[in-house]
C-alpha cells in the first residue's frame, strides 16, 4: 500500500514537472504597417501606369549603353556573388526539408569481443557446465546487416516551419540580387552620361585654350606697338595655363570614369565605346511614376524585406515549439550471426527493433526563453526593417521628382546665361581690339563664359541622372 502511494505521488509529479515544462510564453508579434500615401504630391501620380513596370532596353536606347549593360549582367563580380547566395539559401531550403522526413540508411557491423571471466558474461559459462559443443566461441564474432530508420515526428510544425522560414529566405536572397541588378543598371547609366559630359566639357576646355592662346599672341603684338602693358600679357599667359591644367584634371576624371564602368563591367581598364556628340541631343526620358503602393510590388529591396519579416515570424514559432515535448521515433530490421553463413539463415538470424522517445524540456528553459526572446527581437527589428524601407524609397522617388523638375527649370536659366555671355565675349574681344576695353574685362568674361558651360553640361547629366535615379527609385531595371 504504501509503495503504492510512492509510485502515484511520483507519477503526479512527473506529469506536473512535464505540464510546467511545456508551459510556452504567449506569441508577441509586432504588426507593420503598410500604409503609404496616395500620391508623391504631384499631379501625375493619380496614373497607375509606371514606367518601373517595363523592360531596361526599353528605357535605355542608346546602344553603347545597352552593349554595356548586358556585358555588365554577364561578368558583374558582385553579381555573380549574389547568384551564390541564392545558391547557398536553396540548399538550406533542401535542409530543412530534409529534417522533417524520415532518415533512413543502411548499414553493416562485424565486430569481435571476448568477455572477461570476471564479468557477468564470463564469470555466467564458467558457473554454467555447457557442453563444449554449445558454448558461444571464443572470441564471440558479430556479424550485422540491416536498415535503421529515425524520425521525429513533426506535431508541433516546428520542422516545416523552420523549412517554410529557409524557403522565404531563399525569395528574399533572389530579391535582394534583383536588388544589385537595378542599382548596377542605374549606376552604369549615371557613370556613361558623366564620361559623355566629361568628353563635352574637354572640348570646350579645347576650343578655349584655342581662343585664348589667340588672345595671348594678339596682346603680344600689342605689347609690341606700346598699345598694352606686359602686366597684361603675363594675366592672358596666366589664363592660357591655368586652363590648360584644367584639360588635364577633366582628362583625369575620364580615365577614372571609364575605369569606373569597366569595374562593373567586370573587365579590365579599355577604351569605352561611346558618341560624345550625341550628349547635347539626349533628352531625359519622362518617367511616369504610377502610385506609392506599387513600390510594394515594384521595389526589389521592399520584397526582400516582406520575406525577410516573414521569415522572422515563422522562427518565432520555431522557437516557440521548443517548449512542447518532441517524439521521436526509431527502428531497425536486419540480420545478425556470429558466423558469416549463418547472417541469412532466416527466421533465426532476423533481427529488428522500435522504440518511440517523448522528451520534453524541463531544466534548460532559460535557455529555450532565451532563443524565443532572440527570435521575438528579431521579427520587431525585421518590421522595423520593412517600414523603413518602405520610406526611404517613398524619399527616394519624392526627391528625385523634384530634382527633375528643378534641374529642367534650372537648365533653361543656364542656357539663356550661357548665350548672354557668349555675346559678351564676343563684344568685349572685339571692344579689346579697337582699345576701348580693359584686359581685364577680356579675361573676367571668358571666365565666366567657360564657367557657364561647364555648369550647363552639367546641368544636363544631372538630368540625366535624375531620370535614372528616378526609374531606380521606383524599382525598374530588374525585370528582364
Amino acid at each position: 500500500m504504501l509503495k503504492r502511494r510512492i509510485y502515484q505521488s511520483l507519477t503526479a509529479a512527473c506529469l506536473a514537472l512535464t505540464v510546467a515544462a511545456c508551459k510556452a510564453p504567449e506569441l508577441v508579434q509586432r504588426k507593420e504597417n503598410r500604409t503609404v500615401p496616395t500620391s508623391y504630391g504631384t499631379a501625375s501620380a493619380r496614373d497607375t501606369a509606371s514606367t518601373a513596370t517595363g523592360q531596361w532596353k526599353s528605357f535605355f536606347t542608346d546602344p553603347n549603353l545597352v552593349a554595356l549593360i548586358d556585358t555588365a549582367l554577364q561578368r558583374n563580380q558582385e553579381l555573380n556573388i549574389s547568384l551564390q547566395e541564392i545558391q547557398i539559401a536553396r540548399n538550406e531550403v533542401q535542409i530543412r526539408k530534409g529534417e522533417y522526413l524520415p532518415f533512413v540508411g543502411l548499414g553493416a557491423k562485424v565486430e569481435a569481443e571476448r568477455p572477461s571471466r570476471y564479468t557477468l558474461q564470463g564469470a555466467t559459462e564458467e558457473a554454467i557446465d555447457i557442453k563444449p559443443e554449445h558454448r558461444n566461441p571464443d572470441p564471440l564474432q558479430n556479424y550485422q546487416i540491416g536498415a535503421f530508420a529515425s524520425w521525429e515526428v513533426d506535431i508541433w510544425h516546428k520542422l516545416r516551419n523552420s523549412r517554410k522560414s529557409a524557403a522565404l529566405r531563399y525569395l528574399a536572397t533572389v530579391e535582394g540580387r534583383n536588388f544589385t541588378v537595378t542599382n548596377l543598371i542605374a549606376e552604369i547609366a549615371n557613370s556613361y552620361y558623366e564620361l559623355l559630359a566629361l568628353d563635352n566639357q574637354l572640348a570646350i576646355v579645347k576650343q578655349n585654350i584655342e581662343l585664348q592662346t589667340n588672345a595671348l599672341e594678339l596682346v603680344r603684338l600689342q605689347k609690341e606697338s606700346a598699345r598694352t602693358t606686359e602686366l597684361a600679357v603675363q594675366r592672358f599667359e596666366a589664363q592660357v595655363h591655368n586652363t590648360r591644367s584644367l584639360q588635364y584634371g577633366i582628362q583625369q576624371r575620364i580615365t577614372e570614369t571609364e575605369n569606373r564602368i569597366n569595374f562593373l563591367v567586370g573587365r579590365y581598364p579599355q577604351p569605352i565605346v561611346r558618341d560624345d556628340a550625341s550628349f547635347n541631343e539626349l533628352v531625359p526620358t519622362v518617367v511616369q511614376t504610377g502610385v506609392p503602393a506599387q513600390l510594394l510590388q515594384n521595389r526589389p529591396d521592399i520584397r526582400q524585406a516582406e520575406q525577410s519579416l516573414a521569415a522572422a515570424k515563422l522562427d518565432i514559432q520555431v522557437a516557440r515549439a521548443n517548449f512542447y515535448p518532441a517524439l521521436r521515433i526509431t527502428g531497425g530490421a536486419g540480420f545478425g550471426a556470429f558466423k558469416p553463413g549463418l547472417i541469412f539463415s532466416t527466421p533465426e538470424s532476423m533481427l529488428y527493433s522500435l522504440a518511440g522517445d517523448l522528451v520534453a524540456p524541463l531544466v534548460n528553459r532559460n535557455g529555450i526563453k532565451a532563443v524565443y526572446g532572440n527570435a521575438t527581437a528579431a521579427q520587431i527589428q525585421a518590421a522595423y526593417n520593412y517600414e523603413r524601407t518602405i520610406l526611404n524609397a517613398y524619399v527616394e522617388v519624392a526627391n528625385q521628382l523634384s530634382n527633375i523638375n528643378n534641374l529642367a527649370k534650372s537648365y533653361d536659366e543656364k542656357a539663356k546665361a550661357v548665350q548672354a555671355l557668349n555675346q559678351s565675349s564676343t563684344i568685349s574681344n572685339s571692344l579689346f581690339r579697337s582699345a576701348r576695353a580693359e584686359y581685364t574685362e577680356v579675361l573676367f568674361t571668358q571666365r565666366d563664359a567657360l564657367e557657364s558651360k561647364f555648369d550647363l553640361i552639367e546641368t544636363k547629366m544631372q538630368q540625366l541622372n535624375a531620370s535614372v535615379n528616378v526609374y531606380r527609385a521606383l524599382g525598374g531595371g530588374w525585370k528582364q
